[in-house]
């Protein structure tokens, strides 16, 4: 009888302590889901009350105020169109720098591809502050401060060597046989690139977008310090214009303008998302 109880005991211990177990896991990831969404929910509430403040609270009455506020082109149209012009333009030429930089490095053995790629990797972990001061004096000399240009340049510079390995890595998972049956067909080294490995990778081509994208359109520093005319600041330079003088911040202003701001990289994530949730199409058959 004794041993019939111990043995039940020892059954209930290890039941018990994966509840225990489970309980201390559910209410962690209970306070991390909370510290994400109590922000975006000052966001959501604040952009609606005509009182807004820092406390996440239900609004007495549900206005359109703030986004009457900001929807001009002086406060916010204009910015997303330098925003849209310099993200865009920068992902763009960061996409296919990538592609043809990673594609030798994926194809082609040699010595000195691990040196170049331990380099990159050190590139992606210098601090941007660091290097501002050079570019800044580099950009000066070459007539090249505050334009769009040369901050779309920095930008896509600056998202490159990451940009080279993520690349790089989603490459790698297309065989190679597709590409050998391409030549035996008589196409170049740049046109299988284009019409066999660039396809069948499509889930990393939108996942480097969507990095590259990101990355640029949150960036305050870079387009802070090589752009000066405040005709062709983007949003994110220009969210700083909320705060004013002696810790007056214009709160329902700035959540309204925060959701406005966040809409494109939104919809860039619908927009590919089907490409995100995919694997490698890797159809067709493979000469042998």
């Amino acid at each position: 009888m004794a041993s019939t109880v111990t043995s039940r005991t020892a059954r209930r211990t290890p039941a018990s302590r994966r509840n225990r177990r489970r309980a201390a896991a559910d209410a962690g990831l209970l306070l991390a889901a909370a510290a994400f969404v109590l922000p975006l929910a000052w966001v959501v509430l604040s952009a609606l009350d005509p009182q807004a403040s820092l406390r996440v609270k239900v609004p007495d009455g549900v206005t359109l105020e703030n986004f009457d506020a900001i929807l001009t082109p002086e406060i916010t149209f204009t910015p997303l169109l330098n925003s849209l012009i310099l993200c865009g333009g920068a992902t763009l030429l960061t996409v296919v720098c990538a592609a043809l930089a990673a594609y030798p490095l994926s194809r082609f053995r040699s010595r000195l591809n691990r040196p170049f790629l331990l380099t990159i990797l050190f590139a992606t972990s210098l601090p941007i502050t660091a290097i501002m001061v050079p570019v800044y004096a580099l950009f000066v000399r070459v007539n090249m401060i505050d334009t769009m240009q040369g901050t779309i340049f920095f930008f896509a510079a600056s998202q490159l060597p990451f940009a080279i390995w993520l690349m790089k890595n989603f490459m790698d998972g297309v065989p190679k046989e597709l590409e050998e049956a391409a030549w035996t067909d008589g196409a170049s080294s740049f046109q299988s690139l284009l019409r066999i490995v660039l396809p069948l990778m499509g889930p990393g081509v939108a996942v480097v977008t969507v990095f590259s994208f990101v990355m640029m359109w949150g960036n305050f520093f870079v387009p802070f310090m090589l752009l000066l005319s405040p005709d062709q600041m983007p949003a994110s330079v220009s969210i700083n214009d909320f705060f004013g003088n002696r810790g007056m911040v214009a709160y329902g202003q700035l959540a309204a303008f925060s959701i406005v701001y966040s809409t494109p990289v939104v919809l860039l994530y619908v927009l590919i998302s089907r490409r995100l949730g995919g694997g490698f199409a890797l159809g067709g058959a493979v000469k042998g």
